[in-house]
């Protein structure tokens, strides 16, 4: 699927304009560039207010202005950090180059010295990198916004064990005090029993309750959207950034309660025959809308071992990561395929998910798979770095283990070893 992208091309000789179109015309990536003209600086102010282009490339040399003074103009015009600029010159000047990066600009270059292919790489590497630190800054807040609310629910933490070790230094005292009251002493331990069980009932509950302020927060702004009217043209715009912005908020919080529920569960907890093909459907149907979305074609092959012992609910919260994130990492240039198997390696039960979508670069990511808060493909889709991290804390508990296999670009294959 191609993205378009807009350039804006500030320059006052035509002939270099038309061969810059005509080296971004030629399709060399995943990008399409929608390209429009200025060729004066003032033209290029009033095309960027129009516009917003996601890139600008930026001549030097203009008639009624420079390129340095025009990219404080144009920073004038954007927030911090938002504006992406390629200064292009006729000379090789280096200390011109490092003023232009040191003024804002994301890449230098040089007239009559780069190609087709080098000028698109350039563009689309400084558009990357504008969207990539814009995507940190939003997340960046959104993290302050989380660690506040964790410090500020340590300090009651805190507060409760001291109140929890002056009541213990009671207790003990009043041990050593009086032999002859140890059915009030009984009591207090239970008292003190129930304290330490609120406690970890209040750890649990500190990450749920991060959720209540976000659901306020999206019921205001679900509110804003249906009663207020906005006269700013980049409200629309705004109103999209700040729905993501929720959105990723609520789903972080979300998956962290989930990491804090699996640690709190019981040590042992029962297992049972589980029917692959009944939990798959369980499965599917809870996805259904993502499947439908991506005209997903799940495949299924449980013919060798069609039940597996394991907690259910255990089991299902790893299947449910596993095919979620074969649909949502799935390849822009083809139908999402996955496909489920269960087998016997020895005696051991194997369940493996496989997927034709982006894949990945094990060489480069695999000793970070299944650390908490990592995501390889951020463009491809919302999540927060913690559906694999839970599916191989579960797997591990139950002394089981993961194998993947992967090829950017061809596909995923994870191999669920059950049990010891």
């Amino acid at each position: 699927m191609l993205r378009v992208k807009k350039i804006l091309l500030i320059d006052d000789n035509e002939q270099d304009r038309m061969l810059y179109k005509r080296f971004l015309g030629k399709q060399i990536g995943h990008e399409r560039f929608e390209i429009s003209e200025a060729s004066s600086g003032a033209e290029g102010l009033m095309l960027f207010r129009t516009l917003r282009p996601d890139c600008v490339l930026l001549d030097h040399n203009l008639q009624d202005t420079d390129g340095l003074t025009l990219l404080g103009d144009l920073q004038q015009l954007t927030p911090p950090d938002t504006l992406c600029v390629v200064m292009i010159t006729g000379g090789g000047s280096e200390a011109l180059a490092v003023r232009a990066l040191n003024n804002g600009a994301l890449d230098y270059l040089v007239k009559q010295h780069f190609d087709p292919e080098m000028l698109y790489k350039t563009v689309t590497h400084a558009i990357e990198k504008n969207e990539w630190r814009q995507y940190v800054s939003r997340y960046h807040v959104q993290l302050q916004t989380i660690n506040q609310q964790l410090r500020e629910s340590l300090e009651e933490l805190t507060e409760t064990r001291q109140q929890i070790q002056q009541t213990n230094a009671q207790l003990k005292l009043a041990n050593e005090e009086v032999q002859a009251r140890n059915v009030e002493l009984g009591t207090a331990n239970e008292q003190l029993a129930r304290t330490n069980a609120d406690l970890d009932n209040f750890v649990y509950a500190a990450s749920h309750d991060l959720r209540q302020p976000v659901h306020n927060l999206r019921g205001l702004f679900d509110e804003l959207q249906r009663s207020a009217t906005f006269h700013d043209p980049d409200a629309d715009q705004m109103l999209r950034l700040m729905d993501d912005s929720l959105n990723d908020l609520s789903v972080t919080i979300t998956d962290l309660a989930a990491v804090v529920q699996e640690a709190r569960k019981p040590g042992e907890q029962t297992a049972e025959p589980v029917a692959l093909a009944d939990l798959t459907a369980d499965v599917l149907q809870t996805l259904r809308p993502q499947l439908q979305d991506a005209k997903a074609d799940i495949q299924m092959d449980f013919e060798a071992l069609p039940e597996i012992e394991f907690v259910r609910s255990n089991l299902r919260t790893v299947l449910l990561n596993l095919v979620a994130n074969a649909v949502k990492y799935r390849h822009p240039d083809r139908p999402a395929r996955v496909q489920l198997r269960s087998r016997l390696a020895g005696k051991q039960p194997v369940l493996e998910v496989q997927d034709n979508g982006l894949g990945l670069d094990l060489d480069r990511h695999g000793h970070e798979l299944f650390q908490l808060f990592r995501r390889f493909h951020p463009h491809a889709g919302e999540g927060t770095g913690v559906g694999l991290f839970l599916v191989n804390r579960i797997v591990q508990a139950e002394g089981g283990r993961m194998e993947v296999e992967s090829q950017p670009e061809q596909g995923t294959t994870f191999r669920v070893y059950l049990g010891s």
